[in-house]
């Protein structure tokens, strides 16, 4: 990685999470961060964990595209020199099959993980593309490959993040902006789960019983890795499970 001082990276989701650890990674490699999420009061714990000159806080909801806007033309200049975004904000929300799912959920995950997404992305390009240099990486999912019961919305949410991540790549040629997805599959050290089942700790513990899962520092650790790579190397893809992961068969319905 080149000299760092003077760069920063905007995480969103970062109140818990692939955003935390990638903070606190960040910063120990000297990199400035903005963390950015809508509970003010995990990023300022960060802060101050971190160092109130090395992480400002940004309370932002994805989703408020005006907001986006604001927080983003508000930097100071000390944080406003954006070398890598990493775009971590997203949920899943409810495993309901799609005849019972709540329609709000959907319009929420749609909401967050895909309109959220490319409004922040949007936002930061300028500022790029005047420098010449950037890095947007783009918080993807196995579950936008390879299907599942109840992954429905979800699922579809993800296979957007990587179709744009490939989209935005091949506009951006010749700029010398890099585009990275990160795929993961289970991981646990994070709130997925609890906020899939609203709260429910039984059930959401139940994921990752009798194995073991991702880290949140592993994701974290793929993340650095594509971006530490020289400028001329771009990473398109990563897709990383737990060795305990693997795919399911095909489900075939058989008549009696």
């Amino acid at each position: 990685m080149t000299r760092t001082d003077d760069k920063t990276a905007f995480i969103t989701g970062a109140s818990a999470g692939f955003g935390a650890a990638l903070a606190r990674r960040f910063v120990a490699r000297g990199i400035k961060v903005i963390v950015a999420a809508r509970r003010l009061d995990r990023l300022e714990a960060l802060s101050g964990e971190l160092g109130v000159d090395k992480v400002l806080p940004v309370r932002l909801d994805v989703q408020e595209r005006d907001a986006v806007a604001r927080a983003i033309a508000a930097l100071p200049a000390a944080f406003a020199d954006v070398e890598w975004l990493i775009n971590n904000a997203g949920l899943a929300l409810g495993l309901e099959a799609a005849p019972r799912a709540d329609p709000s959920d959907w319009q929420r995950m749609i909401d967050t993980n895909c309109k959220g997404l490319v409004c922040v992305t949007r936002a930061l390009l300028p500022r790029m593309l005047l420098r010449g240099r950037g890095h947007v990486v783009n918080l993807g999912s196995v579950a936008g490959t390879y299907p599942y019961p109840g992954g429905n919305v979800y699922g579809a949410t993800k296979a957007f993040v990587r179709q744009f991540s490939l989209n935005l790549r091949s506009d951006l040629h010749g700029t010398g902006i890099r585009v990275t997805c990160i795929e993961p599959g289970i991981c646990g050290g994070t709130e997925f789960s609890e906020v899939r089942y609203r709260g429910d700790q039984k059930r959401a513990a139940a994921v990752y019983a009798g194995m073991k899962a991702l880290a949140a520092e592993d994701v974290a650790e793929a993340i650095l890795w594509a971006i530490a790579l020289p400028a001329h190397v771009n990473i398109n893809s990563i897709e990383m499970m737990p060795v305990s992961q693997s795919w399911a068969p095909f489900l075939v319905h058989r008549t009696p």
